[in-house]
């Protein structure tokens, strides 16, 4: 599902990732672990094709960096879904809106459109909530709708970005879950956190940065 190959990029601040190499599998979920600053939102971007590296190669879902152009971008991005750790929800539009708007820019039915909603909002546990606008959730509400605009669209692999950075520990513990709950659906989960308590004794494989290297390479 993801490949790196020699990956490096260095922002003009310094900060970047250096000759990264890994693999992740399909239907795997991998955490990624290291302090502030140490290249993991870097590595996300990267995945995402925000950024293209310098030198090496990204190889996601059997697109390549290497072949990437502004026109294939947002085809690639069909099937990865991205959480947020600022949640990036629109301020003016409800819960269905946010949830329902990347099915309107795929050109979904619009008659298919409440159904998937509807069952997307009662898999993170915010049914009954649609009508709701993100002022008038919590922080945990807000990040599961994050989430649940992510996976609306079925994505083949969902990049959580530091999601639990904003959380308190229960609603911390209660997003890995729902995570897990997705993975086991046969998404491929890639999360960033900082948070090594959060994370260890699930089971999960772990990548861990330092310094923009990834820890063993």
């Amino acid at each position: 599902m993801i490949e790196f190959q020699n990956v490096s990029y260095e922002h003009q601040k310094g900060n970047g990732v250096n000759n990264l190499c890994f693999k992740i599998d399909d239907g795997e979920f991998t955490f990624l672990i290291g302090p502030t600053g140490s290249g993991k939102t870097t590595l996300m971007r990267l995945v995402y094709f925000d950024i293209i590296p310098q030198t090496g190669s990204v190889i996601v879902n059997e697109y390549s960096s290497e072949k990437m152009s502004n026109r294939k971008i947002p085809k690639a991005r069909q099937s990865i879904g991205m959480v947020f750790q600022d949640y990036k929800l629109l301020k003016d539009r409800n819960l269905f809106e946010n949830t329902a708007l990347p099915l309107h820019v795929l050109g979904f039915p619009v008659n298919e459109i409440p159904e998937r909603v509807e069952e997307t909002l009662e898999l993170v546990g915010l049914d009954g909530k649609d009508k709701h606008f993100p002022h008038e959730l919590s922080g945990g509400e807000q990040q599961r709708a994050c989430l649940a605009r992510a996976i609306i669209k079925e994505p083949d692999l969902l990049l959580a970005d530091e999601p639990t950075g904003n959380l308190d520990p229960v609603a911390s513990f209660e997003l890995v879950r729902l995570l897990e709950t997705i993975h086991e659906t046969g998404t491929t989960v890639l999360m960033a956190s900082h948070n090594y308590n959060l994370i260890k004794g699930r089971g999960h494989p772990i990548l861990e940065l330092k310094e923009g290297i990834l820890r063993g390479n």
